[in-house]
């Protein structure tokens, strides 16, 4: 591929990101009106919102690059790779919170990096040694994780 070429595309993927931010600002900034006028957003549902909005931008990126490269080409593939890999890391995320949901807690928002490292934050004002467990054992079970990679963390947000 040619210079002018690849100039051309990361012009564009720098368009499409600029683009992306100012839509994602505008919205934004329209729908957190709208919330604060109903109820007062609490600390998982700004997560989540920020986790969606992120990997929607992740996403935007990767269709462009997917799109303006053959079928079978270095990038094309890693592109759909890591297209897949973030929609796998997103199905996982919401089996987990919804595991720890049922256990009872009110709310919990999962974050699974890069690094294969995991962290669990649960809407609770403290965590005992038990709820630890309990949810280390859930994760483990359901995931094949060992305990070193899973970070919990009580974060108290009135529901």
């Amino acid at each position: 591929m040619s210079n002018t070429k690849k100039i051309a595309l990361m012009s564009t993927l720098v368009l499409l990101l600029a683009v992306t931010a100012v839509c994602n600002f505008v919205l934004a900034g329209t729908h957190t009106q709208d919330v604060n006028a109903d109820v007062e957003a609490n600390y998982f549902t700004t997560y989540r919102a920020d986790r969606n909005s992120t990997r929607s931008e992740e996403f935007v990126q990767l269709d462009s690059v997917i799109s303006a490269y053959a079928e079978g080409t270095e990038e094309y593939n890693a592109a759909l790779e890591r297209k897949q890999e973030l929609v796998e890391v997103m199905e996982d995320e919401l089996v987990m919170e919804s595991i720890i949901k049922s256990m009872g807690f009110s709310d919990a928002a999962v974050a699974i990096g890069d690094t294969e490292n995991i962290n669990v934050f649960v809407n609770s004002g403290e965590l005992t040694d038990e709820m630890v467990t309990k949810i280390f054992y859930a994760l483990e079970v359901e995931h094949q994780i060992r305990d070193g990679n899973i970070i919990i963390m009580p974060v108290y947000a009135e529901s």
